[in-house]
């Protein structure tokens, strides 16, 4: 899921200014987002293991499935924060390298 706001994120798919579900291939996926202009966004990845479309979670709200955000950030007694996950995306195709958590 693509954000351009704090609002939502990283949880709220229906806050993302775009959403996309991509395969994966032995250890890794590649996504892609439609054309965005330059401006200062975070990307929530997670691992749908059971294909039922969300991310679930154990009873304190951690997930059970592998999850990431740009910047790799650590959330502190919950998520990770929009504004450390945020980054500057300059208008052109740009590549980020991402290692989900389990």
């Amino acid at each position: 899921m693509l954000f351009g706001w704090e609002k939502g994120f990283p949880r709220d798919s229906g806050a993302a200014l775009q959403r996309t579900w991509c395969p994966i291939h032995g250890s890794e996926s590649t996504c892609s987002f439609d054309p965005i202009p330059a401006g200062t966004y975070a990307v929530a990845c997670f691992h749908d293991e059971n294909g039922n479309g969300t991310c679930d979670t154990g009873v304190l709200g951690i997930p059970t499935e592998g999850t990431v955000v740009s910047n790799e950030p650590k959330g502190f007694l919950g998520p990770p924060r929009f504004k450390d996950a945020a980054f500057s995306f300059p208008g052109h195709p740009t590549e980020l390298c991402l290692r989900m958590g389990y």
